[in-house]
């Protein structure tokens, strides 16, 4: 698959948000932060805005450490489940 340019820098976005708020009680930006440090993944504050409006890319290591404190697979948020 060739690289092509658009506003999309990674795949989760849309997934990374509806999980987060689907949650009783929600997860904030903020909670999934504090538990992605807790996995080792140090974000800046803005990072989970930035990927889910698809503006910042994710790393593998990221994407393990979000579908973990999601509790979702990774192929779900990748959108292939």
């Amino acid at each position: 698959m060739a690289y092509t340019k658009n506003k999309n820098k990674n795949l989760i976005g849309d997934k990374v948000k509806y999980a987060r708020l689907r949650n009783k009680p929600k997860i904030t930006q903020n909670d999934l932060l504090a538990r992605l440090a807790v996995r080792g993944i140090t974000l800046e504050k803005t990072a989970i805005s930035k990927i889910e409006s698809k503006t910042r890319p994710v790393t593998d290591k990221e994407l393990v450490a979000i579908a973990d404190a999601l509790g979702v697979n990774i192929l779900w948020l990748l959108g292939k489940e």
